[in-house]
């Protein structure tokens, strides 16, 4: 599951043409304090909570969907 986390994450980044320091300042502007390392380092682990997610699409303005 941690690849396929990584695999979700760096694909939202790709899509929104977005790298790790312009979305350390999105998130930055939302009030969450993370570096542009700390994300590449939680990203490339796989290995993060759901809510550094949550602040990932906060950031980016998108809502996570559940569907059955």
């Amino acid at each position: 599951m941690k690849e396929e986390a990584r695999k979700i994450i760096k694909k939202l980044l790709i899509e929104q043409d977005i790298n790790y320091v312009q979305l350390a300042q999105l998130m930055k502007e939302k009030g969450y304090q993370e570096t542009p390392d700390t994300i590449r380092s939680k990203i490339h682990r796989g290995s993060f909570s759901f809510s550094f997610v949550l602040e990932i699409c906060d950031a980016l303005n998108l809502m996570i969907k559940f569907e059955k």
